[in-house]
């Protein structure tokens, strides 16, 4: 039998890459999911994937630098006023939580999209890290 000419066989769909996006969400998940995301990165690099890259390594620097500055000030605050200090720690936090939230919701949309307050920094201070 044969088939008519205006049918033509069902063809699988095309594979897309996700363009670096896998790359981008693994990022911001865990230190070893940051380490995953760079070898992934290495054998397909892509701007999207880099971008998050740098924008998660900026974040887990900045999230050092900071907690050891708020950790001496609440221990001095905790010798003053220790509700103060407790105080001051959560808020740090919830800054923390905030800022990564950001960058994964920018990930999942496959946005390069800078972390608010301090990601256009780490884009400028991180730029020659992880190029395409």
């Amino acid at each position: 039998m044969s088939t008519p000419s205006s049918q033509t066989p069902a063809q699988p769909p095309a594979q897309t890459p996700d363009n670096g996006k896998t790359i981008a969400i693994l990022s911001y998940i865990t230190w070893i999911g940051w380490v995953i995301a760079l070898v992934m990165h290495n054998g397909a690099k892509t701007k999207l994937g880099a971008f998050h890259l740098r924008q998660t390594l900026g974040l887990w620097i900045f999230s050092i630098i900071a907690g050891i500055v708020f950790g001496i000030v609440a221990t001095i605050l905790a010798m003053i006023l220790p509700i103060l200090a407790v105080i001051v720690y959560f808020a740090f936090m919830v800054v923390m939580v905030y800022l990564w939230i950001m960058g994964l919701l920018a990930a999942v949309k496959a946005e390069e999209k800078p972390m608010p307050f301090i990601g256009e920094k780490i884009q400028s201070l991180l730029k020659s890290v992880f190029t395409v």
